[in-house]
């Protein structure tokens, strides 16, 4: 009897020690992001009561600890709207939408400008989610005139958008790695109008990016500018970045998303084998951290003592979820993983705010312009969009919740 309660003791042990010593089970990623969207719209819905009474004000950045807004001209306008518009398609009640229309319709005169190659990034994101939800027909009138818009800044005999007016003495033709995001707009809009002229700016302007942009690895240049008379780069650089010859993170996630986007509007071939040898120099990057949210700049001496950026890897994760489907294969596999491990790190108290701080933004610890000394540790609008947009895609090719 001694000998049978002194097993059953040892037994018990052995279970309680076994608990203790095994590994915490990993949250079924479904929860991730249901969490995740529902910080998101907590937040989201705490900024747009925040700045419902203050006319044309748009959610920026937080600078000495408050919110930092700006008004349509910004380039930054469009990704509060059009985070408000992936919210309400996550979940489409009546405030959510009542909210995306009112911060849509404070970018509207976002149509006229033609002094910024960011038209795409204010109008698709904004105007395009609300009227791919909705079939508008007034979102469709402004996108169109604000495609035309977009469309002044391109030069025929260089084939390129120009992205910046400024610093004429330095640039003759700048174009950032940052324009290739605003080519979805234009080729929405060849197919919108039937005019193909959209759509060959886009194709010319990636093309050219293309060819001149990237280094053998597969990094990428921030600013190329050309020679107006020979069509020719004549300066290289990364402006943001920490050196010229340097791998600014966000860059390269710009860089990452654009070609997957490009491949899904134009299916050419290359465009997938650029996006597929970008993800890999980022993935298997060495100074990559290993909760995935990368330095702000690959090459900076002081890793690891110094800022994330968040933002990327929010742009990362969503580009790399869309490119997996379009690599059927292990690489494919390869790209969902890390771009859920992302979306763990980004969904973690690490990056993910509670809601009422981080002054109603959802992600922390993005970095702007260090070297600028603009927007370092801080949120950013952008990171909040491109957050949301991963939670949704991920959400639709795993299938849950639907």
């Amino acid at each position: 009897m001694k000998n049978f309660l002194l097993l059953c003791v040892l037994s018990t042990v052995g279970l309680l020690l076994s608990a203790c010593t095994s590994e915490p089970k990993e949250e079924p990623i479904g929860s991730v992001i249901e969490r995740g969207l529902k910080t998101a719209t907590d937040q989201a819905l705490l900024m747009a009561k925040e700045l419902e009474n203050q006319e044309e004000k748009l959610p920026k950045s937080m600078k000495d600890g408050k919110l930092e807004t700006s008004d349509y001209s910004w380039w930054c306008s469009g990704f509060f709207p059009g985070e408000l518009w992936y919210l309400y398609e996550a979940n489409p009640t009546p405030e959510l939408k009542k909210y995306a229309e009112l911060y849509t319709a404070r970018v509207e005169k976002v149509k006229t400008i033609t002094y910024s190659h960011d038209v795409g990034f204010m109008l698709n994101c904004s105007y395009g989610n609300g009227y791919r939800l909705t079939g508008n027909p007034k979102y469709k009138e402004v996108m169109i005139e604000g495609a035309h818009s977009l469309a002044t800044r391109y030069n025929p005999q260089l084939g390129l958008m120009r992205s910046w007016d400024s610093d004429k003495q330095k640039w003759q033709y700048a174009v950032i790695i940052d324009n290739m995001m605003n080519l979805e707009f234009l080729m929405w809009a060849g197919r919108a109008t039937g005019d193909s002229t959209f759509t060959q700016m886009a194709i010319s302007h990636a093309d050219k990016t293309m060819a001149n942009h990237f280094r053998p690895d597969y990094s990428s240049y921030h600013v190329v500018s050309y020679d107006t008379l020979t069509a020719q780069p004549h300066i290289k650089q990364t402006h943001q970045g920490y050196a010229d010859e340097s791998a600014w993170v966000r860059g390269q996630a710009w860089a990452l998303y654009g070609y997957t986007m490009m491949y899904r509007e134009a299916k050419k071939q290359a465009y997938l084998e650029q996006a597929n040898h970008i993800a890999q120099f980022l993935m298997n990057h060495p100074n990559m951290p290993a909760d995935k949210i990368p330095y702000w700049d690959f090459d900076c001496p002081d890793i690891p003592h110094t800022v994330r950026d968040a933002s990327a890897a929010a742009i990362m994760a969503s580009a790399l979820i869309e490119l997996s489907q379009f690599n059927p294969n292990d690489f494919g596999k390869q790209c969902l993983n890390f771009a859920e491990q992302q979306i763990r790190s980004l969904t973690s108290p690490a990056y993910l705010a509670t809601p009422g701080t981080n002054a109603n933004f959802s992600i922390m610890h993005c970095t702007g312009h260090l070297p600028g000394n603009s927007e370092v540790d801080v949120p950013l609008s952008y990171a909040d969009y491109y957050y949301v947009e991963a939670l949704l895609r991920l959400r639709n090719v795993l299938n849950i919740g639907r």
